[in-house]
């Protein structure tokens, strides 16, 4: 528990708050246009204890640590964010600076199954017939398996998300399972270390590679998680409640990363 824990937050506002700590400084990320809480979970990082990381924020690269207030952007070359930049990136370079450079990244999706494979694909299992079509892959294929480490953030938490089997899978998690899931494609990427999603924190038990409760957020039941979700999860005897976060990271949060309350 922090010594000075906030105590009225939304949340969005505490996921932003627990995926920042997961984040280092020296750490190279980039902040994605699409996902708001995970895009606000690393500028919150930046700014709380990461002078020295380096973003790539609307395809420039940079260092935003004594900005005092950052200007909203919608959308990923939103012309708003360059006004910082230290260097650009074309096209080509931005992807090369992803996939090489980022030490680790943010993966949302249709679906997510058991094992922390995810689908931006669509819903359906005839390609041609699809009941939902996604976005497509958007680059996670390649990214989930070059970065180091990545996290599955989730909008919604409900049994159409989590699912038994994914119809497709755009972001190779850990496979069907088992320590050696990745490594015997011979994947360089860490994988999935965590999902979050609205009700709470999940990791990967370490031998089946099968998602398991970490954390439950304010407010919700364990049995509220197990109706919800379209699998079996590991349930460990004693969960905690979600770490808060602390009065400080709050003020910067709402102040400086999210001024319009987006979040809220």
């Amino acid at each position: 528990m922090p010594s000075d824990p906030a105590k009225d937050f939304s949340r969005n506002e505490l996921s932003a708050v627990f995926m920042s700590r997961l984040i280092q400084d020296g750490e190279n990320l980039t902040v994605g246009a699409a996902m708001a809480v995970p895009r606000a979970a690393v500028l919150l990082a930046h700014l709380h204890h990461g002078p020295n990381m380096s973003v790539q924020y609307a395809r420039t690269r940079t260092n935003l640590f004594d900005v005092p207030v950052l200007e909203p952007f919608q959308f990923l070359t939103d012309w708003r964010g360059s006004k910082w930049a230290e260097s650009y990136y074309i096209h080509e370079e931005a992807y090369d600076a992803i996939t090489k450079v980022t030490d680790c990244f943010f993966v949302g999706g249709l679906q997510i199954d058991q094992y922390g494979n995810s689908n931006l694909i669509g819903i359906g299992r005839d390609y041609d017939r699809l009941k939902f079509r996604g976005p497509g892959a958007v680059g996670t294929c390649t990214l989930s398996t070059m970065v180091k480490r990545y996290y599955i953030y989730l909008n919604h938490h409900n049994r159409r998300t989590l699912v038994e089997k994914c119809d497709f899978i755009s972001a190779y998690g850990w496979g069907r399972g088992g320590p050696d899931a990745r490594t015997k494609w011979g994947l360089k990427g860490g994988g999935p270390e965590l999902c979050l999603t609205p009700l709470g924190v999940f990791d990967f038990e370490p031998e089946t590679k099968k998602m398991r409760l970490k954390y439950l957020h304010p407010g919700v039941t364990v049995e509220e998680i197990i109706e919800n979700t379209g699998f079996e999860l590991i349930i460990p005897p004693e969960i905690p409640l979600t770490p808060p976060p602390t009065e400080n990271e709050l003020t910067i949060l709402r102040q400086r990363v999210d001024p319009l309350g987006h979040l809220r």
